[in-house]
């Protein structure tokens, strides 16, 4: 009788490793993968909260808007002189 209790035990705890342990492999990429997800979640919302606040700056401060024009798409107020600097290529100097 004392040989068989050994053996119940081991096949005991072979099922309960069988039974449970994809389980829990499957609970550790779950957790895994939520905390990413919940990292990424943060970071869009400081996205969305940026957006939002361009918006808002785009909506009502025309001296944003103004600068955004300027330096986005390179306009220029009526009478307006615009000075280009290109810069020398140094090969060029050098001859």
């Amino acid at each position: 009788m004392a040989k068989v209790k050994p053996f119940a035990l081991l096949g005991l705890v072979l099922f309960i490793v069988v039974i449970f342990l994809p389980g829990f492999a499957k609970m550790q990429e779950l957790r895994s993968r939520n905390n990413a997800l919940t990292k990424e979640i943060k970071k869009l919302q400081l996205y969305n909260a940026k957006l939002r606040e361009e918006k808002f700056k785009l909506e009502n401060d025309l001296g944003y808007v103004e600068k955004i024009a300027r330096e986005k798409l390179g306009m220029v107020k009526e009478n307006e002189i615009v000075y280009k600097i290109i810069p020398q290529d140094n090969k060029n100097n050098a001859k």
